[in-house]
């Protein structure tokens, strides 16, 4: 039984690179295999009563990659999205808009936008950089991620240990769980599992 449900979960889905090449592929391959088990996951989610979910799409640092694996994950980030407004969810997109990495499909989606009703907060970081999300706080005196809540657990796929600059703020107190295997091997096994270990812990939020 677990005791204790995070409101919001971030996602950080790693792996998908190495799992191509583990697979024979070439690496830009893998992002599209990621699309299926991040909608399983959201699907999943909401069965489970999670109020908010946030979904690493990829980072401003990351446009510095080799053309061919920028063009496969914008793709796939635009892909996923079009796979979220099947779903009922208030859906927020967001990252550096004004930089020509941000794919313009997902320019609809900068400001939260019920999808099939609403339902769940799901928020995709496209071309995000926590530089860019705190340099608004000159300007009005909150980051351009204002609308997202504080998060509760963060899981990781792939076997890193680090948050890659991942909603600092919101992450201030997140507790992290990690699973090894590469995010295209997702199970729904993987998410209880996570739901388990944050249920044991001791969530204080610094008190």
């Amino acid at each position: 039984m677990i005791r204790q449900m995070p409101k919001h979960i971030g996602i950080i889905p790693d792996g998908n690179r190495r799992w191509a090449e583990g697979k024979g592929m070439e690496k830009q391959s893998g992002y599209q295999h990621g699309l299926e088990p991040g909608l399983r996951l959201l699907q999943l989610a909401k069965r489970s009563g999670i109020e908010e979910i946030t979904y690493y799409g990829f980072t401003v640092d990351n446009c510095k990659r080799p053309a061919a694996q920028f063009r496969a994950f914008q793709k796939a980030c635009v892909d996923a999205v079009n796979l979220l407004t099947k779903e009922g969810a208030d859906l927020l997109v967001i990252g550096d808009y004004g930089s020509k990495c941000f794919p313009k499909e997902l320019l609809p989606y900068i400001t939260r936008t019920p999808v099939c009703g609403g339902g769940i907060r799901v928020n995709f970081l496209v071309n995000y950089g926590w530089q860019w999300d705190l340099s608004h706080i000159k300007e009005d005196g909150r980051p351009y991620s204002h609308d997202i809540s504080r998060i509760d657990l963060i899981i990781r796929w792939g076997g890193m240990r680090r948050l890659s600059g991942f909603l600092p703020i919101q992450s201030v107190y997140a507790d992290f769980y990690v699973e090894d295997h590469l995010w295209p091997d997702y199970t729904d096994e993987d998410f209880t599992n996570a739901l388990r270990w944050y249920s044991r812990q001791d969530v204080t939020l610094g008190g």
